[in-house]
């Protein structure tokens, strides 16, 4: 083997500046290619041993986290991320009545004043037209941001969140075939950005669900001009789910995580429906045995009794509580890129 001639150490700002992020909204993940990607994820991956201790790439900097909706795990990662860079935070965890927008404040006036007093956003919003319509007519005029979750169709930093994490345990993810599994896609906006994400990869993607309630049209087109390797199937039983993970020989199962409310009229039917997509231990004890394969069990929490057997909590199957130990470093990585460090 030859020796190369850009043979250096390793500077996590070269993989920062590959990822071509600085500046951008964050909104869908097929706006970034497999080589952005990855360079994101080796910077996550070269960042993780300063989740605790920190490091001050971005003193001086300012994160401002707009949740028009609850957030545990996205606020406070993004949040603790900035901190852990050296930046501060102003956090606004319910605009509806502690904002101007209680005062009916719109939000692009919202989002241009914000972006005067911080250099980058994380914003969740209810309304994904709402929140799309007003940054693109605000493009150029404030502060990059980042979504947060908008509406039921897109979800980045967790989208993100999920592939860093499948790209850790797993390596190259051109080899690694994932299983989405639940009642509703057309509101597992969590599914639908991690499904971008694997595209981007070059994984391939399991869709299983309800024929009623199947993926939204903009993601399934974004799919479909990714060139992804996707296949959808509907309104299967929970043995004949089992059967598919078995041929598709799957490597992971997803579960989106219910997103109706407590009290959405609509929730006693998802639950019932969701039995058809339980999962326990028994069917991965079973798929190991028939395929050599331990698979790995990921959900965006939070969950809900009767989506899978928590006894999974303990095993080497369990990635999703893994997971949050991957969150902030790739968020750290994330908001560097889109702030740029110098």
């Amino acid at each position: 083997m030859a020796l190369e001639q850009n043979f250096k150490t390793l500077d996590v700002r070269d993989h920062l500046a590959a990822t071509q992020m600085r500046g951008r909204n964050i909104t869908f993940l097929d706006d970034f290619s497999r080589d952005q990607l990855d360079a994101l994820f080796q910077a996550a991956r070269q960042l993780e041993p300063f989740m605790r201790t920190g490091l001050d790439l971005l003193r001086g900097k300012v994160l401002y986290t707009l949740f028009f909706q609850p957030s545990t795990r996205t606020r406070c990662s993004h949040e603790d991320a900035m901190l852990r860079l050296g930046g501060s935070v102003i956090t606004e965890s319910d605009p509806l009545h502690n904002s101007s927008a209680a005062k009916n404040e719109s939000l692009y006036d919202s989002l241009r004043v914000t972006s005067e007093y911080a250099d980058v956003i994380v914003m969740r919003h209810p309304d994904d037209r709402e929140a799309l319509g007003a940054l693109a007519e605000l493009e150029g005029h404030v502060s990059p941001v980042i979504s947060g979750g908008y509406g039921h169709v897109t979800h980045p930093t967790q989208g993100l969140l999920d592939c860093y994490t499948c790209w850790r345990a797993f390596g190259d993810l051109s080899r690694v075939t994932v299983a989405i599994a639940t009642p509703d896609l057309s509101r597992a906006r969590s599914g639908q950005s991690f499904a971008l994400a694997l595209a981007a990869m070059g994984a391939k993607i399991i869709y299983t669900g309800t024929s009623e309630l199947r993926t939204p049209a903009v993601v399934r087109d974004k799919l479909v001009r990714m060139g992804a390797q996707f296949e959808e199937h509907f309104d299967l039983s929970e043995s004949q789910n089992k059967e598919l993970y078995i041929e598709r020989s799957v490597d992971l199962i997803y579960l989106p995580g219910c997103s109706v409310k407590k009290d959405d009229p609509n929730r006693e039917d998802f639950v019932k429906t969701m039995a058809n997509y339980y999962l326990g231990m028994e069917t991965l004890q079973e798929i190991r045995q028939k395929t050599g394969k331990v698979v790995g069990v990921h959900h965006s929490l939070p969950r809900n009794p009767g989506e899978f057997d928590f006894g999974i909590d303990n095993t080497e199957h369990q990635l999703y509580f893994r997971a949050i130990g991957f969150s902030v470093a790739i968020r750290m990585a994330l908001l560097c890129a889109v702030v740029g460090v110098n």
